[in-house]
């Protein structure tokens, strides 16, 4: 309408330049508005190779589907797991539920933290 013409390539370098810093910004506030409401993390770990050698990778996802942090490690202990709790509660606060899938190095590293 104005005479200004705009290609779909632009638009295209426009979301991959600025599109990670909106979402990131949404992601942050809308974690700080969640630190007082009920918050439930399901945690998981997963093999994955990395240059050949079998490493694991921790993640904890939010009742929303979010995937809040993610850490990577040669073993899968407690050292590991409490490594990874305190991580990821530093940045998001203490959930009020955390779901896990029963490994021993999760009850081990929450009975230290005071979460069991």
């Amino acid at each position: 309408e104005r005479g200004i013409d705009v290609s779909h390539e632009a638009v295209r370098f426009w979301w991959h330049r600025f599109g990670p810093m909106f979402a990131a910004e949404i992601r942050k506030r809308r974690i700080k508005g969640m630190r007082s409401s009920q918050w439930r993390w399901h945690l998981d770990e997963m093999f994955v190779k990395i240059n050949g050698e079998r490493h694991y990778l921790w993640r904890a996802v939010d009742h929303e589907g979010e995937v809040l942090e993610s850490f990577v490690t040669k073993t899968r202990d407690k050292k590991a797991a409490l490594k990874f709790l305190r991580k990821s509660m530093k940045r998001y606060g203490r959930p009020d539920t955390i779901v896990t899938d029963r490994l021993r190095s999760y009850g081990a590293a929450l009975k230290e933290i005071g979460a069991a």
